[in-house]
């Protein structure tokens, strides 16, 4: 694949309002691109500084001979992970959960989306 065929593919892009010691600007990267990311003092010029850096960060891949990531998809998700945690916090939570008459499933959907 070309960098114009990898630039058509539906990336994620995150663009977000940065407020720091620096001002006010938007910071932008591509999800699946590591590394892959720009600014701008606007919306639309963090996306087209990103698109740029983004051309730039496939042409160096390419040319380097490693392997770049495809675009991710609701579809590669199921919804469901595990994640083991201590027996105590199990507990605390199973108690939080029924106090507020939900499932532990519920109340961690809960906690996890705050």
């Amino acid at each position: 694949m070309e960098v114009k065929d990898y630039m058509e593919l539906p990336y994620n892009y995150i663009i977000q309002p940065i407020e720091d010691e620096s001002g006010k600007y938007y910071y932008a990267r591509v999800l699946e691109l590591n590394g892959c990311q720009s600014d701008g003092d606007t919306f639309d010029e963090a996306y087209s500084n990103l698109r740029e850096a983004m051309r730039g960060y496939l042409e160096t891949k390419i040319e380097n001979g490693i392997k770049i990531p495809i675009p991710q998809s609701i579809q590669d998700y199921s919804g469901k992970f595990v994640v083991r945690i201590p027996k105590s916090l199990h507990q605390a939570l199973a108690i939080e959960a029924e106090r507020e008459g939900i499932s532990l499933n519920q109340y961690a959907l809960y906690k996890l989306s705050r």
